[in-house]
């Protein structure tokens, strides 16, 4: 157990943002899964990109914080940015503050308009600006933590 602690592994408030990093970008890639295949919505061409960023913040950060990896971190932020770019282009299109539409969504509610949205009020290109920005302030501490 010794080595493990000393190795920096689950040990300290580092380990615990890393984890906490991994549950967020967890959460929305399981979140963004369930929008698709329950709920019946095709993402349109900007939700795809943001997933592509997505998805392996949530294996990557999974492998680095089962072994306290911190040689991640730039690969990790640089996808978590790269996302958070486009979730922030996404919702500014939403809010019209960019002149151009968004292209429409496949099948289902759309994400250009008021039908989707969580609690009928928090829109999903806002939901991912958020993930990405708790994921990129998560990496902020563990990259800050002395683990």
């Amino acid at each position: 157990m010794s080595e493990i602690r000393s190795r920096g592994h689950y040990a300290g408030s580092g380990w615990t943002a890393l984890f906490a990093a991994w549950f967020v970008a967890l959460s929305s890639s399981l979140g963004a899964i369930f929008i698709g295949e329950v709920m019946g919505q095709t993402p349109c061409e900007l939700c795809w990109f943001q997933r592509a960023f997505m998805f392996p913040l949530a294996i990557m950060l999974g492998i680095a914080a089962y072994r306290s990896d911190r040689d991640v971190l730039p690969y990790a932020f640089a996808l978590a940015l790269a996302g958070w770019v486009i979730a922030l282009y996404h919702l500014l299109l939403y809010l019209g503050v960019v002149p151009d539409e968004i292209q429409q969504c496949g099948s289902g509610p759309s994400c250009s308009n008021g039908e989707m949205t969580l609690f009928g009020a928090v829109p999903i290109p806002l939901l991912s600006l958020v993930a990405f920005s708790a994921i990129l302030f998560f990496l902020n501490l563990y990259r800050r933590s002395r683990s």
